[in-house]
Formats: C-alpha cells, sequence, structure tokens
C-alpha cells in the first residue's frame, strides 16, 4: 500500500483544559510551530492510545508531532 503524503510539525502543550459540564472530555491547546500566527494553536481531545490499547493523557508541556496526511487523490503536484 502506498503511502499518504504527509507533512509532520513540532508542537508544544500549551494548556491542559478541564471541561466544562459533566460527561465532557478533557482536551489540549497545543501550539504548532512552524505555523502562521494565527492559525498556531489547535485544541483536541486529550485522548491517546498506546500501541498496547491503553488509554492515555497529555501534560502540559509535553512535547508533541501534529501530522497532516492526505489521500494523494487530494494532492497537486508542488510547481517549482
Amino acid at each position: 500500500m502506498a503511502k499518504k503524503p504527509r507533512v509532520t510539525l513540532p508542537g508544544t502543550v500549551e494548556k491542559v483544559i478541564k471541561p466544562s459540564e459533566p460527561g465532557q472530555p478533557e482536551k489540549v491547546q497545543i501550539e504548532i510551530e512552524g505555523a502562521d500566527e494565527m492559525y498556531r494553536e489547535i485544541r483536541i481531545e486529550n485522548t491517546l492510545t498506546t500501541e498496547d490499547g491503553k488509554q492515555t493523557q497529555l501534560k502540559k508541556g509535553s512535547e508533541v508531532d501534529v501530522t497532516v496526511e492526505a489521500d494523494s487523490k487530494a494532492t497537486n503536484a508542488k510547481k517549482e
């Protein structure tokens, strides 16, 4: 199977955001290095799965990799 085109950027967990309502998931705010200033931060649910299927969470200050991956049909060749 062919690998999908991708880019991986380094990031840092800036905040751990507790849910505002019971039953809502905890989130983390991640600052992505190399992104435009206004779009540098993303928030995602703070749940990761280990290789053996266990769930874990990120800590504030953790260094992470953010990967964007697309199907090759969704991309165009870059012009030089």
